[in-house]
């Protein structure tokens, strides 16, 4: 059913996350310091993957995807974002916000799907460490990350697609510091059923499975790992999947709250704070629980390092 007449909208509002003019100039710098960082500690682990040889392994080739993917996924948004916290007009252009969403998207459907395969990559090193080598070669493991752009591409521009379509007729004000489907939703005159009906079919088949694969490799995984004799061992094994666990839980436990629910029951102020928990603070978090904890990587970038001040 439609709420009203249907007339033409060229953009949109963006509420941000306060409205309060005493709050602009702390979040301001709250959330530049934040994106700051996350482009500063992803590039450095990337740089160090790609700088050092012993890290040249599929592991280490999904982790530089991934920070790569966490750069993109903050610089979709938080730009904007600060952009708007000083600005009298905090307006987006209709075909803006659907760009912002296509990217957000593939974005976080990236993540989504390199996570399942770094599940399968632990999977394999763990449970099969013989067939490692063979299995897990650089030409596959490229083909497992084309294939995450390609369905992670069709994904986003579904829901980029009927987003477009969708009638606004009343308000066009977003509550939200960008373009997100729940918002969008939540602002149509339009009966949202079958998107909603769309989202728990194809939205839970693409997110769910890379979740499903995780937690069966990790079935096998801690089953693996209870059978080596050497409590050395296990530390060891435990430790280097434990950080991938975290990502995880952060990651789909978010997820999960903001997407797979109905528009009946979304409330705007924990939204948009679970908003900035996957959109900023995570991207902001995961070289520190992922890589720089992990004694590999801090040894490569010792060595980067040592290199560096060796040359000058």
């Amino acid at each position: 059913m439609e709420r009203g007449n249907r007339t033409p909208v060229t953009e949109f509002t963006l509420l941000g996350l306060s409205d309060l003019p005493q709050h602009q100039p702390f979040l301001f710098v709250l959330f530049l310091c934040m994106y700051l960082i996350t482009l500063a500690g992803n590039i450095l682990i990337i740089s160090v993957i790609k700088a050092d040889h012993q890290l040249h392994t599929p592991m280490y080739y999904f982790l530089g995807n991934f920070s790569f993917v966490d750069i993109c996924l903050s610089s979709v948004t938080v730009p904007k974002l600060l952009a708007n916290i000083f600005s009298e007009r905090k307006s987006i252009y209709f075909t803006s916000c659907i760009a912002q969403l296509y990217f957000f998207l593939l974005a976080a459907t990236m993540e989504d799907l390199l996570l399942g395969v770094m599940a399968f990559d632990r999977y394999m090193a763990i449970c099969n460490p013989l067939r490692y080598p063979v299995v897990m070669n650089s030409r596959f493991c490229a083909l497992l990350v084309a294939s995450c752009w390609v369905i992670s591409s069709l994904h986003a521009l579904i829901y980029s697609v009927m987003a477009s379509r969708l009638p606004f007729c009343g308000s066009t004000t977003i509550c939200h510091f960008f373009c997100d489907i729940p918002p969008l939703l939540k602002l149509s005159c339009a009966d949202t059923t079958t998107y909603e009906l769309v989202i728990f079919t194809e939205g839970s088949l693409v997110v769910m499975s890379p979740c499903l694969l995780i937690i069966v490799s990790y079935v096998w995984i801690i089953s693996a790992i209870l059978k080596v004799p050497s409590k050395e061992g296990r530390r060891k094994a435990f430790s280097t999947c434990s950080s991938h666990l975290m990502v995880v839980i952060l990651f789909y436990g978010t997820a999960i709250f903001t997407y797979f629910r109905p528009s009946s029951i979304y409330s705007l102020d924990y939204d948009r704070v679970v908003s900035v928990m996957y959109t900023i603070v995570t991207p902001m978090l995961n070289p520190f629980i992922y890589s720089l904890r992990n004694n590999e990587v801090k040894g490569a970038l010792w060595r980067v390092t040592r290199r560096i001040f060796q040359k000058i």
